[in-house]
């Protein structure tokens, strides 16, 4: 399998790494969220400027740590889609100036199929086809994986994404940004059951409701109805209650769906990845519920849910290792179907 550096740059993670297959030599992240918190999101701009400072440094010391030289390196990879264009212009850009400086193959790398390396990273063994739950602040969805660069969209989210909605109602609660994390760790203080909030449900023309897709848009604002309603009776907000609540309606909307959609399609193997996926409630209710029918679940350990340039890297090697490689006039998109990956890949040799 080929050794690739790679870097990540679609949000606001500055991050490089170097991998061969499954194997990480090294990875770096250089985290925004101080920079971003104040203003309780992602500020492209803001973004795009940190990446250009920090990108020197965090690329040098990824080959640093991983020990290896140039000679040893045999493809550059970049994030090229889906994110913020400023940020993945600054990291394209880089990787397509070491490609031509070292005069290695350039590997672009839609930003969800990292993801879902990710998990190959943690199982060395893992091997298509399986069902991958994608979750993370952009992007919701179930996508059946047949093979490196082979995906097929089977739900997704029809407004929020899983974690834009965990964002929205952190900051209802005031606990600020990011908001997984803050409602994570809160919830394990309170009581799941305090509240009962309805599960976003996708109507189908003919009745019934669709059996993979998800909506959370009326879930948060059926949370921003019930605080005002709490605030109008006068009393503190039992905070940690409605986190809880909160929390418990979208690990067990998405357990249901994905273990319809596995037992529907034949999948005896489930993986998870995206930021949401540390999620600790996810976590619980997925494994016990796979348990139950048999299934296989993998989530990856926590530093490879949340954006890394390890993940990046695994999947260029798979890409390269069977002779994909992009060409240097290779753009960004802010938005590309991951079942268009194959639209960023030419064959033979480049």
């Amino acid at each position: 399998m080929a050794t690739v550096l790679a870097i990540e740059t679609s949000c606001d993670e500055t991050a490089a790494a170097v991998v061969k297959k499954h194997h990480i030599f090294s990875s770096v992240v250089s985290s925004q969220i101080a920079i971003h918190q104040p203003y309780g999101g992602v500020v492209p701009e803001v973004a795009s400027r940190r990446h250009v400072e920090t990108m020197n440094e965090t690329v040098a010391e990824a080959i640093a740590q991983s020990g290896l030289g140039w000679s040893e390196i045999d493809g550059v990879a970049a994030t090229c889609a889906p994110g913020l264009v400023g940020s993945l212009l600054v990291g394209l850009t880089t990787a397509k100036t070491l490609a031509m400086l070292y005069d290695k193959p350039l590997i672009g790398v839609h930003h969800l199929e990292g993801h879902i390396y990710a998990s190959y990273l943690e199982q060395p063994d893992l091997a298509p086809p399986f069902l991958c739950l994608l979750v993370s602040g952009g992007h919701t969805s179930l996508i059946a994986v047949r093979d490196c660069g082979q995906y097929e969209t089977l739900g997704q989210t029809r407004d929020d994404a899983v974690g834009e909605a965990f964002d929205k109602v952190a900051r209802l609660l005031g606990l600020g940004y990011p908001g997984g994390p803050a409602i994570d760790r809160l919830a394990r203080e309170g009581n799941p059951q305090a509240f009962a909030l309805p599960e976003g449900n996708i109507s189908l023309p003919g009745g019934g409701y669709h059996p993979y897709d998800t909506s959370f848009s009326g879930l948060k604002t059926a949370v921003l109805r019930l605080t005002e309603s709490l605030k109008a009776e006068g009393a503190p907000l039992p905070i940690a209650d409605i986190a809880a609540s909160f929390q418990e309606t979208v690990a067990r909307s998405l357990t249901r769906r994905v273990i319809r959609c596995a037992l529907d399609q034949g999948f005896a193997t489930i993986v998870v990845g995206g930021g949401v996926a540390a999620n600790g409630a996810l976590r619980s209710h997925l494994s016990a519920a796979a348990s139950e029918k048999g299934l296989r679940v993998i989530f990856p350990r926590m530093d490879l849910c949340t954006d890394n340039a390890a993940m990046i890297a695994c999947a260029a090697s798979a890409h390269l290792s069977v002779g994909h490689h992009s060409p240097l006039d290779l753009g960004v998109k802010s938005r590309l179907a991951i079942t268009d990956v194959m639209s960023l890949y030419q064959s033979g040799h480049p």
